[in-house]
């Protein structure tokens, strides 16, 4: 059996189904008239297409090819002009599935047999003018308008088939806003209503369920966006708050920008001293440098004049005495040559751990000496100082090339100027730590104080709403008496009425002798009636009285809240 594609196919209609197996389907309102019965053979109507015209049938063969190629279904325009059997069973097989997709079409049955009673079953209002003879030859002259007509309502039939006026249920999209949706849904809960009302039930609570959860998920969506949009609309808010309660952006840039500007001074203060530094250093070394070479000239002079003498001595004429004595002398002042080279190793091994001690004493005093400006320019103590101290330079430089002591520091006394001024400012601070820490207790008091306010405030609060509770639950306790006496009034003037229509009956049968019986019912039905207006105006006094409290008790709280507001954001 052949199966239209999913986009065509509708498991929704159940064509050939009775009501009873498909009572909640409404039947179809589309072209081809599926609320009228199928016509017997006895019906004489006529088509009234010009299915005999070529123009039109240029027409119908376009509209099917259209329709068929838009669901990829394998066709050209040259099967329609001259159609096979075989072709036009595909076609009309793929649009009757299309249509009906559970119609009962049995592949090994002749086309024949078959063709008609499908038209019947889809109500086609000219199906008795079909003859099956027609299928062995449908290009022929006199059976291919016919057939081609009938290929032509089934293609308008399909088209029209998921219109939104059909109201089928299953159709209609999660979200909807078209008035027919609304129309389907409204259908699908009266259809489902009306069974259950057959069967003898005045509820329908789960057709009422199934309506309220389809609208449901129709809202889901929205109501997802809507919270979604109010999350956001949130945060913006209190992003705008925050930008305007924060100060302006431009107010904290020019801030840093002073700020940075002020670093930037005090690394260029602190860099020139570097470079000072720097340039000493390199002077210290190039002096170093001469004198080694001077002392490296000044050894070859002597390894020179050592071996000028040498030379000397071998050529000189010496007695043995004198050899021996010069070797005496010779050996002599090798040995003290020797004790001087070894005093002169000592000085040196002396000399090179002193100069060690020196430079690491000096990488140690350069050290604390860039701790000791690194801690100024922290504590913001460049030049220049605040007053008194402006003309007082904290600033220190060590010049370890110097030659004299007095030269290694550069800058004021440590004693006399440093120190003092130091402790000045050190005394300066904790006064303006001692005042700023007395200012932060006084605003703790404060705090402390509106705290005390705000929690009696709460408490006046909450006895002005137990008052007000009291109040309402007394007049309700009114109200509920009055309503009482109302009713027992309406009881005794209802009862009171009674009698004196009974009593005007009696004096009517007994004649005037019980006019006084009837005054005195009289009057005490007009006592009844002040009676019953009397406690109407006092519980209506009673009402107005109460809501005046709660009106006073509503402005006396809410002047209350505005008096803390102004006090708080006055301090």
């Amino acid at each position: 059996m052949l199966k239209p594609p999913s986009s065509a196919r509708r498991s929704t209609i159940n064509y050939g189904r009775t009501p009873l197996h498909n009572s909640t389907r409404r039947t179809s309102i589309w072209a081809g008239g599926s609320q009228q019965s199928a016509p017997s053979g006895s019906q004489t109507s006529k088509d009234p297409r010009p299915l005999r015209d070529r123009q039109y049938q240029s027409k119908m063969r376009q509209d099917i090819l259209s329709y068929l190629q838009g669901d990829d279904f394998d066709i050209s325009m040259g099967t329609l002009t001259n159609i096979q059997g075989k072709d036009y069973r595909a076609i009309f097989t793929y649009l009757l599935l299309t249509l009906d997709p559970c119609h009962p079409l049995n592949e090994n049955a002749r086309f024949e047999e078959q063709f008609v009673p499908a038209l019947k079953s889809l109500k086609y209002p000219y199906a008795h003018q079909i003859d099956n003879k027609w299928l062995a030859a449908p290009a022929s002259m006199h059976s291919w308008p016919s057939l081609l007509g009938v290929l032509h309502w089934l293609v308008e039939v399909c088209k029209v088939s998921g219109h939104p006026t059909l109201q089928f249920a299953a159709d209609v999209p999660e979200e909807f806003d078209q008035p027919c949706d609304h129309l389907t849904l409204a259908f699908e809960y009266y259809t489902h209503s009306y069974l259950v009302w057959l069967d003898g039930s005045d509820e329908f609570p789960e057709a009422k369920q199934a309506l309220e959860d389809r609208f449901a998920k129709k809202n889901e969506r929205v109501q997802r966006d809507l919270e979604e949009q109010t999350n956001q609309l949130n945060e913006l808010k209190m992003e705008l708050h925050r930008l305007e309660s924060s100060a302006a952006p431009v107010a904290k840039l020019q801030n840093e920008n002073e700020l940075l500007r002020g670093d930037s001074e005090k690394f260029q203060k602190i860099l020139h001293q570097y470079e000072g530094r720097k340039k000493k250093l390199i002077d210290t070394i190039a002096s170093e440098k001469a004198e080694l070479a001077l002392r490296d000239a000044h050894l070859q002079q002597l390894a020179s004049d050592q071996t000028r003498l040498a030379e000397i001595v071998k050529t000189q004429n010496l007695s043995p005495e004198e050899v021996i004595r010069m070797n005496t002398e010779h050996e002599t002042l090798s040995r003290n040559l020797e004790d001087l080279k070894q005093k002169i190793e000592e000085t040196r091994r002396t000399v090179m751990s002193l100069e060690v001690n020196v430079t690491n004493r000096a990488a140690a005093a350069e050290e604390a000496l860039d701790s000791y400006t690194n801690l100024l320019s922290k504590l913001e103590l460049f030049p220049p100082l605040p007053v008194p101290l402006h003309d007082i330079d904290l600033t220190l430089e060590i010049n370890t090339g110097a030659s004299n002591h007095l030269q290694l520091l550069n800058g004021a006394d440590i004693r006399k100027v440093i120190k003092p001024t130091l402790s000045t400012i050190a005394e300066m601070k904790r006064g303006e730590r001692a005042e700023v820490e007395s200012e932060r207790i006084k605003v703790d008091n404060e705090l402390d104080q509106l705290t005390v306010d705000c929690e009696n405030v709460d408490q006046e609060i909450e006895e002005l709403e137990k008052k007000v509770v009291g109040l309402n639950e007394q007049a309700d306790d009114l109200r509920e008496a009055a309503q009482q006496e109302a009713l027992v009034s309406n009881a005794e003037a209802a009862r009171l009425e009674r009698e004196l229509a009974h009593a005007r009956t009696a004096a009517l049968a007994n004649g005037m002798g019980v006019k006084s019986r009837l005054q005195a019912l009289q009057f005490d039905y007009r006592e009844q009636i002040e009676k019953v207006a009397r406690l109407k105006e006092e519980t209506v006094r009673a009402i107005m009285k109460n809501s005046n409290d709660i009106c006073m008790f509503k402005q006396e709280v809410s002047r209350l809240l505005g008096d803390l507001r102004k006090f708080t954001e006055e301090d």
